[in-house]
């Protein structure tokens, strides 16, 4: 997992609630065990519709998303954060997220920030006078805009500091691997997994 400290980016704005995780990435695209090549299959029968929010040309290179209620509800696939990050977003901004999608999120760096409605209503406010960039620093914990705009938020310690470091399940693990190796010297293996059975 890449390290996350602070982004600078555009902003896409996608208003509406409830946006579940088959939306997200639908379930005929689960097939694949890679994390990788997700981002093009994106709110895949939405991205057919021209109007669709995301084929706005001033959201092209976005990296922040801002997203209504409830963004990720549903079933608890882990491929929808896979496709949003592969698509290109590093943060997405929500009044509030379904708890298995934020938690399989973070777990990948995708930072899922949730503030109040009304700040994230500013922040859609903002957007919509054209080519806003924001400022999401995960140090500071806080998010800056034009015309000195700044909103603190909150994330659970524990995730901002495996984003900070860049640290996944397997990377935490293997901070302890000289632990781990000693523990395996010192201890006989339960069972012999050289035997041959006869």
């Amino acid at each position: 997992m890449k390290q996350f400290r602070r982004v600078t980016a555009r902003v896409a704005v996608l208003d509406r609630g409830d946006v579940d995780t088959d939306q997200i990435i639908p379930k005929q695209f689960l097939k694949r065990i890679e994390r990788t090549g997700y981002g093009e299959f994106l709110f895949f029968d939405w991205m057919k519709d021209p109007g669709f929010e995301l084929h706005r040309p001033e959201y092209r290179g976005a990296k922040i998303l801002l997203a209504g209620r409830n963004f990720g509800c549903g079933s608890s696939r882990e491929h929808a954060a896979w496709a949003l990050q592969d698509y290109g977003f590093d943060v997405v901004i929500a009044p509030s997220f379904g708890d298995i999608f934020r938690t399989n999120s973070l777990k990948i760096g995708l930072v899922t920030i949730q503030l109040a409605p009304e700040d994230v209503r500013a922040l859609m406010d903002e957007e919509s006078k054209g080519g806003v960039e924001l400022t999401v620093d995960l140090e500071a914990q806080e998010i800056t805009g034009p015309e000195g705009l700044k909103i603190p938020f909150e994330l659970d310690p524990f995730a901002r500091e495996c984003i900070l470091e860049g640290l996944d399940d397997v990377g935490l693990t293997l901070r302890r691997e000289a632990e781990i190796a000693a523990y395996e010297q010192s201890h006989a293996p339960r069972v012999d997994t050289t035997a041959v059975a006869v």
